[in-house]
């Protein structure tokens, strides 16, 4: 019995001591997965922004086009 108890007391330190180092790498996994999603969100605002202002170029350059002379008659 005691050989029982000794083996489930090592088998639980070890899972408890496997559970810190893996918690240890889980946290830095995590860390840097915040960062990759910050910068793709930094970058794809960047990209929005960016066709934003094409876009705004190109209506006021349309605004600013005198209208094309409409066809006249011929005589």
């Amino acid at each position: 019995m005691s050989d029982d108890r000794e083996l489930h007391r090592a088998a639980k330190a070890n899972r408890e001591r496997l559970a810190v180092a893996h918690r240890e790498v889980v946290l830095q996994e995590e860390a840097k997965n915040a960062v990759d999603i910050r910068e793709n969100m930094a970058r794809l605002k960047e990209l929005r922004l960016a066709k934003e202002a094409q876009e705004t170029r190109t209506r006021i350059s349309k605004a600013n086009q005198r209208p094309a002379p409409k066809p006249g008659r011929s005589r």
